[in-house]
């Protein structure tokens, strides 16, 4: 397995092949979001990490999944819609993909090989887990679904080298 975020591509939410090296040298914040979600308001707090951070290198990739509770029902379609139309989200968010299991999309089975969870489980437990990558492509660190946007910001800034 890859052993770098930027050796990815993924697909984005129109089905086109999405090569994630175009973020090399940015930090990276992966989010498995839904729609459907107690933690859908993160949403808000997402892309005001993105409007303060984005300038200055960071990019957030969201990836809609609908393995928890079928929280994210959706058509593509529809997830790129309820982001705009609900919360003006400008980020990128990506076609649906699966996180765990056998089908889980690539990226994901090398973040969480990369940086287990609690007790060293690499399964994602529920939405709006959250990947921190480096300028380098390795994962910094990975927070968990109750982590709310805001309290992510000092690791950001670490990551960014930021004063």
């Amino acid at each position: 397995m890859s052993e770098n975020f930027f050796s990815f591509s993924v697909k984005d939410a129109k089905g086109s092949a999405v090569d994630l090296s175009q973020h090399k040298g940015k930090v990276v914040l992966v989010v498995n979001v839904a729609s459907k979600c107690g933690f859908t308001p993160q949403y808000t707090g997402l892309e005001k990490l993105n409007k303060t951070w984005g300038p200055k290198g960071l990019v957030i990739l969201g990836f809609p999944c609908n393995q928890f509770g079928s929280q994210e029902p959706g058509t593509d379609a529809e997830v790129q819609s309820f982001c705009q139309m609900n919360y003006g989200v400008t980020f990128p968010v990506f076609a649906k993909v699966d996180v765990n299991g056998g089908a889980a999309d690539t990226v994901y089975k090398w973040m969480k090989s990369a940086a287990p969870g609690l007790l060293g489980t690499e399964a994602i437990k529920w939405n709006f887990t959250k990947f921190l990558i480096g300028k380098d492509g390795r994962v910094i660190e990975r927070f968990a679904p109750t982590t709310e946007p805001e309290a992510m910001s000092s690791a950001i800034e670490k990551a960014l080298g930021a004063p």
